[in-house]
């Protein structure tokens, strides 16, 4: 499970970024229940957070990075980002957005792993990152979609020093690999990643993304409010014995994300 008790290597923060804001926070807010607060001034709208229940649940901006996919961003939690730059960097990853401090908010620092899946990381000042998870409408999974699973765990493992348990899925479904934090016990795990061909990997070229899931109470109700405000759905929704009933969903734009309601424990 996620929890706000932010430990390092655990996600604390995820944002959207999105070619209409506009459009993105009237998608969001429809499908989860979101509300959008804006932080500039006029009716621009180029960024903001998105609250459930009062509470900072994920941030929107504007996509301006030329060639760049509508996707959302997943960031791990810190105690120093120019340190795990240098890890990122020994590992074989790259750097997209180097450290850079957001007033006394916090510090952030953007990267691609060696196979090009993008992430991020947050160092936090005062602030530390979301304010609810695990709840419908908020974020309660972390998932890496990659071509080469064995080289993902090597790359993140030496980086977040995470620790990695394989599951097989039935049916034949492949190896499953959860995440947990290092030194944590399984019960505060908070993804997974799952190897793919490179053609299943088709919303990138090829190249390993990450995405969130979302807690729903009700999936195949969330799902109709995907596509009945002009978002579509890539698998399901369906059951997964031991963790609930999902979907796969892309937003109008096409980044995607998965919703969640889980099994009943």
């Amino acid at each position: 499970m996620i929890t706000t008790d932010f430990v390092p290597g655990s996600p604390c923060w995820l944002d959207l970024g999105a070619p209409d804001v506009r459009a993105a926070a009237a998608f969001y807010g429809a499908v989860l229940g979101w509300e959008y607060e804006t932080m500039g001034e006029g009716e621009d709208m180029e960024g903001g957070m998105f609250r459930k229940d009062g509470k900072i649940v994920a941030g929107l901006g504007k996509l301006t990075e030329e060639g760049a996919r509508p996707a959302w961003m997943i960031y791990y939690c810190v105690t120093d980002a120019d340190a795990t730059t240098q890890a990122v960097q020994r590992a074989g990853g790259s750097v997209r957005v180097t450290p850079t401090d957001l007033d006394d908010w916090g510090r952030m620092a953007q990267y691609s792993d060696p196979l090009g899946g993008q992430f991020a990381v947050w160092q936090p000042g005062k602030d530390k990152g979301v304010e609810l998870v695990d709840q419908p409408g908020s974020l309660s999974w972390t998932e890496l979609y990659t071509s080469d699973a064995a080289a993902a765990k090597e790359f993140y493992g030496g980086v977040f020093d995470w620790q990695f348990s394989d599951m097989e899925l039935p049916g034949g479904g492949g190896t499953y690999s959860l995440i947990t934090p290092a030194g944590l016990p399984e019960e505060r795990m908070h993804g997974g990643l799952m190897q793919l061909r490179e053609e299943d990997l088709a919303l990138t070229n090829g190249r390993p993304y990450w995405h969130p899931v979302f807690a729903v109470a009700d999936c195949d109700a969330t799902v109709a409010k995907v596509t009945g405000n002009g978002g579509s759905v890539q698998m399901g929704p369906e059951d997964a014995e031991g963790v609930g009933r999902l979907a796969v969903c892309l937003d109008p734009a096409g980044a995607d994300f998965v919703v969640l309601t889980p099994a009943e424990s």
